[in-house]
C-alpha cells in the first residue's frame, strides 16, 4: 500500500508542477494535505515539531551565511579581478579563455555555494571578454553554464547542506567528500575543452605578450578566494569549527577583504543582505515543505517498505545506481535541481542504503545528478541564467548545444566515481581517521 500511495502522491506533485503550480505549493499539497486526510489533526502537530527541530538546527544558519558570502565577493569586485588574473595565465593555452571560465567558476564555487550565482557572476564578467576576442559563441556559453554547476559540488554547497539535513548525515563529511570530485570534474571540463576547442580564440586580435612580472603581480587577486576557502575548509577539516561556524569565519574574512579594497559601504551591505535573504527564503520554503512531506511518508512507512521492495528485486549496487542515473536524467528534464533533491532524497536514500551504498558517497552522486539537471534541456536553470546575461540577443539553442557535451562529460565522471568510489570517500575517511 505504501508504494501505491507514494506513486499516486508523486504523480500528483508532477501534475501540479506541469500546471505551473509553484514547487513549494505542490509539495505541501501532497505532504501536508495528503497527510491530514490520511491521519488527521495529530499529524499536523507532529509536522510542527519536526519543522521546528529541523529548521532550528545550527547547520541551517550556514545557508544565509554562505549566500551572503557569495554576494559580497560578487558585489565587492573580487570576482572581476579573479577572472582577470586567471585570464592572463590561461589565455595562451589551447582553448584560451574557455579554461579561464572553468577555473573562475571552480574558484568562485569554493566561496559561493550556489550554481546559479556562479554561472551568473562569471558569465557577466567573462562574456564581454570572450566576445571582444572573437571566441565561438556556443563553446563560450557552454563552458560558463557547465562551469557554473560546480557551485553545488565544490564546497561550501547549499545543496549539500540540504541533503545533510534530509538524509541525517554529517555536512562536514559531505563538504570534504566534494573537494576531490569537484577538482577532478573541473579538470575533466578543461580536458574536453583542450580536445574539442583547442583552436578557440585563435582568431582573437593579437595583443602584446604580458611580461612575467605583471602575471605574477596579478596572482594577488586570487589570494582572497583562496584564503576564504582555506579558512572554511581548513576549520572544518581540522575539527576547529562546524560548517556554520566556518561560514561565519569566511564571512568575516570577506567583510575585512572588501573593506581593505575600499568597497565596503552601507548600500553594499543592504543590497547583498537583501539578495541573500531572497535566495535563502526560496531554499528554506522548499525545504520546509519537503520536511512536511517526509513526515507523511514516515507515517506511511515508506522507508521500511522501500527497503523490503528493493530486497525482493535482487538488484545490486551497480544496477540500482544505473537505474537512478536514468531516473534523474528524465526527472531533470522538467524539474529544477533543488526540487529533485528534496523530493527524491527521502525515497532514494533508504533504497541505496538497502544495497550497501555509503550515504556520504550517495550525497555526491545525487549532487552530480543535480548538476546535470542544471544544464539539461529543456529546463536547466543554468541554461537560462547564462542566456540571460548575454547581450547579443542570440538564440537559446546556442546555450543548449554548447552545454550538451558537458552533460556526457558529467555522466562519464559519475560512472568513474561508481567504479572508483574512493574518489569520493578517501578524504572524508581520512578526516574521520579511518
Amino acid at each position: 500500500m505504501s508504494i501505491a500511495l507514494v506513486g499516486i502522491g508523486f504523480a500528483l506533485m508532477l501534475l501540479l508542477m506541469f500546471l505551473s503550480i509553484p514547487v513549494a505549493v505542490s509539495i505541501i499539497t501532497v505532504g501536508a494535505l495528503g497527510g491530514y486526510l490520511l491521519f488527521g489533526p495529530p499529524l499536523v502537530d507532529m509536522m510542527g515539531g519536526v519543522l521546528w527541530t529541523s529548521l532550528n538546527n545550527p547547520s541551517m544558519l550556514a545557508i544565509p551565511l554562505f549566500m551572503l558570502l557569495g554576494e559580497l565577493l560578487l558585489r565587492g569586485g573580487m570576482a572581476d579581478r579573479m577572472y582577470e588574473a586567471l585570464a592572463v595565465w590561461m589565455g595562451r593555452l589551447p582553448g584560451g579563455l574557455l579554461h579561464a571560465n572553468i577555473a573562475s567558476c571552480a574558484l568562485f564555487s569554493a566561496t559561493s555555494g550556489s550554481s546559479v550565482a556562479t554561472a551568473a557572476t562569471v558569465g557577466t564578467i567573462a562574456l564581454p571578454a570572450l566576445s571582444a576576442r572573437n571566441y565561438p559563441v556556443r563553446p563560450s556559453l557552454g563552458s560558463l553554464a557547465a562551469g557554473g554547476t560546480l557551485g553545488i559540488l565544490i564546497p561550501p554547497s547549499v545543496n549539500m547542506l540540504v541533503y545533510g539535513s534530509l538524509a541525517n548525515v554529517s555536512v562536514g563529511q559531505l563538504f570534504t567528500a566534494g573537494v576531490i570530485p569537484g577538482l577532478l570534474l573541473s579538470l575533466c571540463f578543461s580536458l574536453y575543452i583542450f580536445l574539442a576547442h583547442g583552436k578557440a580564440g585563435t582568431h582573437a586580435p593579437q595583443t602584446p605578450a604580458i611580461p612575467l612580472r605583471v602575471k605574477l603581480a596579478m596572482l594577488k587577486h586570487l589570494v582572497a578566494p583562496l584564503i576564504i576557502f582555506g579558512v572554511v575548509m581548513g576549520s572544518i577539516y581540522g575539527g576547529l569549527a562546524t560548517p556554520t561556524e566556518s561560514a561565519a569565519l569566511g564571512l568575516i574574512i570577506a567583510l575585512v577583504l572588501v573593506a581593505i579594497n575600499g568597497k565596503l559601504s552601507t548600500d553594499l551591505l543592504i543590497s547583498c543582505s537583501m539578495q541573500a535573504a531572497k535566495t535563502t527564503g526560496m531554499v528554506i520554503i522548499v525545504l520546509a515543505c519537503a520536511l512536511m512531506l517526509n513526515v507523511t511518508m514516515a507515517m506511511v512507512g515508506l522507508a521500511q517498505t522501500v527497503t523490503e521492495w528493493v530486497a525482493t528485486l535482487g538488484m545490486n549496487q551497480l544496477s540500482l545506481l544505473l537505474l537512478l542515473i536514468v531516473f534523474y536524467l528524465v526527472l531533470g528534464m522538467f524539474m529544477d535541481a533543488m526540487s529533485m533533491l528534496v523530493l527524491t532524497v527521502p525515497i532514494a536514500v533508504p533504497m541505496v542504503m538497502a544495497v550497501g551504498v555509503d550515504p556520504i558517497w550517495f550525497g555526491i552522486f545525487i549532487v552530480l545528478m543535480c548538476e546535470i539537471a542544471l544544464i539539461h534541456p529543456p529546463l536547466g536553470m543554468n541554461l537560462f541564467v547564462v542566456h540571460g546575461v548575454r547581450k547579443d540577443g542570440g538564440s537559446f539553442n546556442d546555450v543548449i548545444m554548447g552545454s550538451l557535451p558537458y552533460v556526457f562529460v558529467m555522466i562519464g565522471f559519475t560512472l568513474l566515481t561508481m567504479a572508483f568510489p574512493v574518489i569520493v570517500t578517501w578524504l572524508p575517511n581520512l578526516m574521520a581517521g579511518q
